[in-house]
């Protein structure tokens, strides 16, 4: 019999129970795209934050004692709830964060991937014995798990990145408490706590707290109790959570993932029909809400009639509209904020030899896609993060100057490079300054086992697979001296 649907209610989940919270702020949780109500939720104030931390400590000690395969049973449980309620988790999806159904079936593929990769990882921990040359001395290396992290996670790719965080945590035998962005409370955490319920989970391994920034943000973060802040989310706000960890009662760890400005750059041996196409939907894919979209692309002179044509052409195709449509590329902004933001950039950038290529009017929150050419590599539209639907296409006299205007960024999340040429295309990869780079693909790609991370003001840390669990757990050496010294 089919499982019947999460009833989802406004409340926090602490110790394995659903209860309200105490601040006197009042969440209106909004569909992005007709700004239909979806339920009206009083926030957490301080007191649920200390009651989440307490419970997760309290429950840490022994779920680390629990054996790795019963941990990996519990994240395998959560795997096939992620497939069996798959619908359910789309159309969450599609009415709360304004993802079209084309991406929302993408987030959900990446969360039952990190699940069923996850449910076999525990047992892969591994620690070292190390040589001594001291007569009876033994000496080994442990990785032993940090204890509770705290997870905070985004509003634009909800379900993944709160997911790629709590789950490799817990299986890993840490507790967490994990705080969604206000504008995703439900795809950001409380959906994630009724896959982990339903599937089992002991009380206090995972907890919730949905709660304004103002208000409980920084105390989240200098909380005593955590050993690892997870944060995913701006560069501005990263700043701000790097600073809290090291400035409370306890220093703690922190993992980054935050904004990018990732170039896609096309050679002048280009195959410029495949470029053209990987941009269109490099850049526009869930509106350009996505830290590692394409932000600006860079196109060698030879090129620059061909790909122009090709890639407008792509671009006026795009659909605008009603994301729950399976043809639907272009959704809703998330709020209104950012649209403001989104125009004030497009006003203030229609000036001197910048041309605008295509755009148009917002209605509501629907923004057609703008592109413009050409830009300066100096230019705001290239210097900045641009989250929304729009991008700069800017002209590079040769293969050095696009390799310049690549690094010519204080961000270093992805990349892309476009070339026939295999050793070209891994020379010029590897002179890119960022954690991941792309040949003839798109910026945008997420697997479970490769290290994703950026550098510069992309983030601290790597996550998914061997490298996240390094960033979970603790080296722990421990010697026995055998005889007496």
């Amino acid at each position: 019999m089919e499982n019947s649907r999460y009833d989802i209610q406004a409340r926090q989940f602490i110790n394995g129970k659903w209860v309200s919270g105490t601040s006197n702020v009042v969440l209106t949780n909004v569909n992005p795209y007709d700004q239909s109500p979806i339920f009206e939720m009083p926030l957490a104030s301080r007191a649920e934050v200390d009651q989440a931390y307490q419970a997760a400590e309290a429950a840490q000690q022994s779920w680390s004692r629990v054996a790795a395969s019963e941990r990996g049973h519990l994240i395998g449980k959560v795997a096939s709830l992620i497939v069996t309620r798959k619908e359910e988790i789309i159309d969450w999806l599609i009415r709360e964060s304004g993802s079209t159904r084309i991406k929302s079936e993408i987030e959900w593929n990446a969360i039952r991937l990190c699940a069923e990769t996850w449910s076999h990882m525990p047992q892969h921990l591994t620690g070292k014995i190390l040589t001594d040359d001291r007569p009876g001395k033994y000496s080994f290396v442990f990785r032993d798990p940090l204890g509770v992290i705290g997870v905070i996670s985004p509003w634009n790719f909800p379900l993944i990145l709160g997911v790629r965080s709590v789950i490799p945590a817990i299986a890993l035998g840490n507790t967490v408490v994990l705080k969604p962005a206000s504008d995703t409370p439900v795809t950001g955490a409380l959906l994630i706590a009724h896959l982990f319920a339903e599937a089992g989970c002991p009380d206090g391994v995972i907890n919730t707290v949905v709660g304004s920034g103002s208000e409980i943000g920084d105390y989240f973060v200098e909380h005593p109790t955590p050993r690892l802040i997870s944060f995913t989310g701006s560069t501005e706000v990263g700043k701000r959570v790097g600073h809290g960890a090291v400035s409370g009662a306890t220093i703690k760890r922190i993992s980054l993932e935050l904004g990018g400005n990732s170039p896609l750059v096309v050679l002048d041996d280009a195959n410029v029909e495949v470029a053209a196409g990987a941009a269109v939907i490099g850049r526009f894919l869930h509106q350009g809400q996505i830290c590692m979209s394409v932000n600006r692309i860079i196109v060698d002179r030879s090129m620059e009639k061909k790909f122009l044509e090709l890639f407008v052409d792509g671009v006026r195709k795009l659909k605008v509209g009603n994301p729950a449509e399976a043809d639907t590329i272009i959704g809703p902004i998330i709020n209104q904020s950012q649209l403001d933001g989104l125009n004030q950039k497009i006003s203030s950038s229609q000036s001197g030899n910048v041309k605008l290529l295509c755009g148009g009017k917002a209605d509501g929150l629907l923004l057609p896609p703008h592109v413009f050419s050409p830009v300066e590599g100096n230019h705001p539209l290239c210097q900045e993060e641009t989250f929304g639907p729009l991008v700069p296409v800017a002209i590079a006299e040769n293969e050095e100057h696009a390799l310049g205007m690549a690094n010519d960024t204080q961000h270093g999340l992805s990349s892309a490079v476009f070339t026939e040429n295999m050793e070209r295309g891994l020379n010029f990869a590897r002179g890119i300054y960022a954690g991941m780079t792309h040949i003839n693909d798109i910026t945008i790609d997420d697997q479970p086992l490769a290290p994703f991370g950026g550098e510069k003001n992309s983030g601290l840390g790597r996550f998914n697979g061997d490298y996240v669990m390094e960033e979970f757990t603790r080296a722990h050496w421990i010697t026995w001296q055998g005889t007496g010294r």
